[in-house]
């Protein structure tokens, strides 16, 4: 094999499954050779330079040994898989040539080969940062409008709840509902996170819910009237004190529960009398299942990114060896909005 065929390939690998909450000692940064070209007979397959890969909550579920699971657990000893904005190096597809921008799922290392394309898009639109495409272009901005306009269908003047409101689909969800008219209220961990929400994407209001001894008097301070659409990215205690708060007819839309996926026992919840009595619509939902409206949903942001009418904050961190730090930081909410790993800056 000549010398200019092959190239050392830095990867992120699990180590082992994960109880409890997780460190950067799970992990561990490999470096291999690997190909600058697909195998002879591997075909309808492509080979990319990874530029950037997406830490996302979901993933510290993959972290365990899963049975019956919406998507399969890592392997150990493998490396870790997600979202991801690749290059295109040589393809046996023939729906992707050399040098075609994706994004879509891949895998933690300098270079994939992925024989599974049907997660991958083509990026059209290259005047915005492709670093985009892990976040509000990407599946964290599917997730919060399917979420917000599908599951929840809004109307004007409600009042909206959402946790987690700084991070990759609540910064969004709040966001389109203020364009939509709404009343937007946002929980997240930190006095700087508070602000942000307030000064940077236009939350009515924000609180630090680490600081509130009694959600419920929180919530009754915020919400005199009630709350019409939460929009749940923790599940657990908030969960519980917001039903005691939710309108008639009002929906939540359940996206991801952080506070519970490291805990070896989850939380109850005592209040679900509520969802009997208020006729409180639940429901929960996967991104998967509204990919067929990618295409609408761009002809809506789009126009809304270029004329600022959205904003949209990232906490990029450099190099594949930084990969497991930022990953973690996840759940201790150590990242100041999306959080993104730059492996070859785009």
């Amino acid at each position: 094999m000549a010398e200019e065929e092959v190239a050392e390939n830095k990867q992120v690998i699990l180590k082992h499954y994960v109880s409890g909450f997780p460190k950067e000692s799970d992990m561990e940064i490999r470096t291999t050779k690997t190909q600058l070209k697909l195998p002879e007979g591997c075909s309808g397959a492509i080979l990319v330079k990874n530029l950037y890969l997406s830490c996302d909550p979901y993933m510290r579920n993959r972290m365990r040994k899963m049975e019956g699971s919406y998507i399969e657990s890592f392997t150990p000893g493998s490396p870790i898989g997600g979202y991801g904005v690749a290059e295109v190096l040589d393809s046996t597809h023939p729906n992707f040539n050399k040098g075609d921008l994706v994004w879509g799922r891949t895998t933690w290392e300098d270079r994939s080969i992925i024989t599974s394309t049907e997660s991958l898009a083509k990026i059209q639109h290259t005047d915005v940062p492709l670093s985009y495409y892990t976040g509000i272009l990407g599946m964290p901005g599917m997730t919060a409008y399917a979420g917000f306009f599908e599951v929840c269908s809004p109307k004007k003047g409600e009042r909206v709840f959402i946790s987690a409101a700084s991070g990759a689909v609540g910064q969004l969800v709040g966001q389109f509902a203020k364009l939509f008219g709404c009343y937007v209220v946002g929980s997240a961990g930190s006095k700087e996170k508070v602000d942000l929400l307030k000064n940077k994407f236009g939350f009515d209001k924000a609180f630090n819910y680490k600081e509130e001894a009694d959600l419920n008097a929180a919530l009754k301070r915020y919400f005199p009237d009630g709350i019409d659409i939460y929009f749940d990215n923790v599940g657990g205690k908030m969960l519980d004190a917001v039903l005691l708060h939710m309108t008639l007819h009002s929906r939540i839309a359940a996206c991801g529960m952080i506070s519970q996926y490291n805990l070896e026992q989850p939380e109850g919840v005592r209040n679900l009398m509520c969802l009997i009595t208020k006729r409180i619509r639940m429901e929960g939902f996967l991104v998967f299942d509204y990919y067929h409206l990618y295409p609408k949903f761009l002809e809506m942001i789009i126009p809304q990114i270029k004329e600022g009418k959205i904003t949209y904050v990232e906490d990029i961190a450099e190099g594949l060896e930084n990969a497991p730090r930022a990953l973690i930081g996840l759940f201790s909410g150590c990242n100041i909005g999306k959080q993104v790993v730059a492996v070859t800056r785009g």
